[in-house]
């Protein structure tokens, strides 16, 4: 039980990790494009958004998923079976 917990740990921490360092993109593009000689930095920028969205909606899942298996969403959010037609 130990280990599992541990390892749900690291599926939450290591994403989080890489969305901080896209927000350190973000802010170093922005800044960047501040110096009189240096113009604005479009692949810093945009990888900094992927880095950041990415790990973001990779973390969403990952708690919808454990919430839907433990029945703790909005019906609006439970998996629908598909209904039968007779």
């Amino acid at each position: 039980m130990v280990v599992q917990k541990i390892i749900a740990l690291l599926i939450m921490v290591i994403p989080a990790a890489i969305a901080m360092y896209g927000i350190k993109l973000i802010r170093d593009a922005f800044f960047y494009s501040m110096a009189p000689d240096v113009g604005f930095l479009w692949g810093k920028l945009v990888l900094g958004i992927l880095a950041f969205a990415i790990p973001v909606l990779f973390i969403a899942g990952f708690i919808l998923h454990h919430d839907r298996k433990k029945n703790r969403v909005q019906p609006r959010f439970m998996i629908r079976e598909p209904e039968e037609d007779e």
